[in-house]
């Protein structure tokens, strides 16, 4: 079980829940309590027998605003019935990840760690402001938080040049903000607006990742065994819809796009979600995701611009949120200058990187519509050793 969270009547999160002994239900969040979807709309419960919102996430948009309609009007008539306190339930991963797909579309992030390892060279590659850089993650260890993480292991360049094969010794995170794909399938291209239209939701992000094999394995191809041990997400799935009043626009652009990725037609593609990053319970950063470069619906347009196919189900993340300030870093690799500069926690013990038994935890706020905030979830993990 995890710790409440009140979502008001209007946010209406989506969710995978149980209770002690019985089989895994649909809900959305209402107050501090979790709404069963199939009980309260019958004509639901067939296509969400299952217990995941796979069903929902294959309608088209029309389809998923009328079902939210319909919702927003249950919850304001005040009833009460079908309501489950969510101290009293288990959260589930609430749907099936088909593909994951990772970006890097802070710049804050991606000059950062241009300064770290390329000091002699421009901090951003050539590439880096003509297209959102991703890669492609393993949808099969995408797990719901609360997961213990185990720590991974695999090849790395030891401080003395030998190559070993062992557990991480640079184990990090990365605070990231992941975007739900809706839709019937289709193979793209898509236009920004098609992909605006695709976005069904957003939940939080921890890509944890191992920085010692990365570095040994990511030349010439990417990302691989320092990546692919654990995608950590939350267990609310936030609609778009209600983050109508989190829009913005996105940093100005100081080089030109290329039409399929021109935005100058969409000038409130981005978010002004402020996230914050604890260890061990210490708030350790507080990353704004206003200041990422790339909007979602370029990251999505981008992704299946060579005609790659979109489903219902697809997730792909932002990429670590880190902005400007040295306390706006996402990732332990930033926050310590490659361990350069621990972190010093109250008790006076420092991290570099993260050590067995240590629990992280990303949560995120958005300003609602009415000028309140309104609040994101949670994904939490903890590091169990190898």
């Amino acid at each position: 079980m995890s710790d409440p969270v009140d979502w008001g009547t209007t946010t209406l999160p989506w969710c995978s829940f149980s209770t002690a002994g019985a089989a895994p239900h649909v809900g959305v969040g209402v107050g501090t309590h979790v709404l069963d979807v199939a009980a309260a709309l019958p004509d639901l419960a067939e296509e969400l027998a299952d217990g995941t919102i796979d069903g929902v996430l294959s309608y088209p948009s029309e389809r998923r605003a009328e079902v939210r309609d319909r919702l927003l009007e249950l919850v304001a008539s005040g009833a009460e019935e079908h309501l489950v306190p969510q101290a009293a339930v288990t959260l589930h991963l609430p749907w099936t990840v088909r593909d994951y797909v990772d970006f890097y579309a802070s710049e804050h992030h991606a000059s950062n760690l241009g300064r770290l390892f390329r000091p002699d060279s421009e901090p951003l590659t050539p590439n880096w402001k003509h297209l959102p850089i991703g890669y492609h993650g393993r949808a099969g260890t995408v797990v719901v938080s609360g997961t213990d993480v185990v720590r991974p292991s695999g090849q790395r360049r030891a401080p003395d040049g030998e190559i070993v094969f062992g557990p991480s010794t640079r184990l990090d995170i990365e605070a990231e903000v992941g975007f739900v794909v809706g839709g019937p399938s289709v193979r793209g291209p898509l236009t920004l607006a098609e992909a605006e239209d695709r976005l069904f939701g957003i939940c939080l992000v921890n890509d944890w990742s191992a920085r010692d094999l990365q570095a040994w394995e990511y030349v010439p191809l990417g990302p691989f065994l320092g990546k692919s041990f654990a995608t950590s997400v939350s267990p609310w799935v936030v609609p778009m819809e209600a983050l109508a009043g989190a829009r913005v626009a996105p940093p100005a652009r100081d080089v030109a796009l290329l039409p399929y990725l021109d935005d100058d037609d969409a000038p409130a593609g981005g978010l002004d979600l402020a996230l914050e990053v604890r260890l061990d319970g210490e708030v350790v950063s507080r990353p704004p995701y206003a200041a990422m470069y790339w909007t979602p619906a370029q990251m999505l347009a981008h992704q299946c611009a060579n005609g790659a196919s979109v489903r219902p189900g697809d997730l792909f993340a932002s990429g670590t949120v880190s902005g400007p300030a040295r306390e706006e870093r996402g990732a332990l690799i930033e926050l310590t200058w490659n361990g350069t500069e621990p972190i010093v926690l109250p008790d006076g013990t420092t991290r570099s990187f993260l050590e067995d038994g240590d629990t992280v935890t990303i949560t995120a706020t958005a300003p609602g519509a009415d000028g309140s905030r309104i609040a994101l979830g949670a994904v939490t993990g903890r590091i169990a050793g190898s």
